[in-house]
């Protein structure tokens, strides 16, 4: 028996002047945690969402589970965790890996992951100024790639990243498992 997700902005209503945000999370305050969780959750239900990684088959308290890894995702210095809010409500979410020191093979590169906008605050830009604000950051870090990868049926990410110049080099047809079906991925990068 699967859990029941609960998500409490699924009704938030948008004005034409909403008022829009993107910042690094360095730390959790007031509703963040809440609002970051409720976001993944809608997003998680909505199949034409960004792919948060999370299998939504889970049999416990799948808000414990998410607010455990967001926390987990502030404690890794490579890890840095964007967030987009529509008046003051965390809306969407990116995290830009940037390279482990240990590994200097590998220095010059950061990846993107788990980049979704709850479906209540889809048209307004989020996902691009996500993107755009990951990217800002990987140049500030003086990274001369991105890499990403993204599941097939996402067709609107798979738009926003070849229409932000990603390239992609390939599909891995068994990227995903959602639910009981493996689903391929197509793996992009983006010279800085």
């Amino acid at each position: 028996m699967g859990v029941k997700l609960v998500c409490k902005n699924t009704n938030y209503e948008l004005s034409s002047t909403s008022d829009i945000k993107v910042q690094i999370i360095k730390e959790f305050k007031g509703s963040d945690l809440e609002d970051l969780c409720d976001s993944a959750i809608a997003t998680m239900h909505d199949s034409y969402g960004f792919s948060m990684g999370f299998n939504v088959n889970l049999t416990s308290d799948y808000t414990t589970i998410l607010e455990n890894y967001f926390r987990g995702v502030l404690l890794v210095p490579e890890r840095i965790l964007i967030v987009a809010r529509m008046d003051n409500v965390i809306a969407g979410s990116i995290q830009l890996l940037k390279p482990f020191p240990n590994n200097y093979t590998t220095s010059f590169a950061g990846s993107i992951e788990s980049h979704f906008v709850a479906p209540w605050a889809r048209g307004h830009g989020l996902a691009k100024h996500l993107l755009d604000k990951a990217e800002e950051l990987a140049h500030d870090f003086n990274l001369s790639i991105i890499k990403l990868s993204v599941n097939v049926t996402h067709e609107a990410a798979i738009k926003l990243y070849e229409n932000s110049g990603y390239q992609k080099w390939g599909t891995l047809e068994k990227h995903e498992l959602i639910g009981n079906t493996l689903v391929a991925g197509n793996y992009y990068y983006k010279n800085l």
